[in-house]
């Protein structure tokens, strides 16, 4: 079953070394989730797979170790996949991953981000010509900060023509720059105060551990350790 794992094998077709750590991802990542009870996952189209092989994970120790006095051992989670962000495409085209090098960072240096998204790769069609919106990298990015009027009217400007994509670009990058500001300010005052980090993530572990806690009793119950 992990051998099939798209994620192993796009990597490996990719060069990477056939590591134990890569094979045995889903795994672990199956770890993570059913530890903690949980009931939805979500995730990218891409990761739905991995979810697929945490509920087989939990279907096989929940018939073999279960019983009716003692009921499913662990839950079998779902994934949530938003259509608009199954899938969100890189600057070149792939789909967005930091191991390839396409990312735009939403908390990098104004002149680091627009320089990024000056480089999405785009076709060669003119200025003055029709453009395909359904095909386009920025159009998709552009579709998941903009408005439903905002993203019709680009789609519009796009099949009219008259603009080139270096405009497009920079629409882009305005308004990637604009939706983002809320975050970035909340992020620089956050790393400024050094024991709200440390006690959000001390609220979080006692959270997290006091249910992983009673999984794993119940694991350890129905297993017989």
């Amino acid at each position: 079953r992990l051998e099939l794992a798209h994620s192993y094998k796009d990597k490996v077709a990719r060069g990477a070394a056939a590591a134990a750590g890569l094979f045995t991802y889903p795994v672990l990542m199956a770890a993570d989730i059913l530890i903690y009870d949980s009931d939805i996952v979500p995730v990218g189209k891409d990761q739905k797979q991995h979810i697929e092989i945490t509920r087989d994970i939990a279907t096989r120790i929940n018939e073999t170790f279960g019983s009716a006095r003692r009921g499913p051992i662990l839950k079998l989670p779902e994934p949530r996949i938003q259509a608009q962000t199954e899938v969100v495409p890189g600057i070149d085209g792939q789909k967005m991953s930091k191991s390839y090098g396409n990312t735009i960072d939403i908390f990098g240096e104004e002149k680091e981000t627009r320089k990024r998204v000056m480089s999405i790769v785009t076709d060669s069609t003119p200025v003055e010509a029709p453009k395909n919106p359904d095909a386009s990298i920025i159009m998709q990015l552009y579709a998941l900060v903009a408005s439903k009027d905002e993203v019709e009217e680009m789609r519009e400007q796009f099949r009219k023509g008259g603009r080139g994509y270096g405009d497009f670009k920079k629409q882009l990058f305005e308004k990637l720059w604009d939706y983002f500001a809320p975050m970035r300010k909340r992020r620089d005052e956050i790393l400024r105060d050094k024991n709200y980090i440390n006690n959000a993530l001390q609220r979080g572990a006692e959270r997290a551990n006091a249910i992983a806690d009673k999984v794993m009793e119940r694991v350890r119950d129905a297993v017989g350790l």
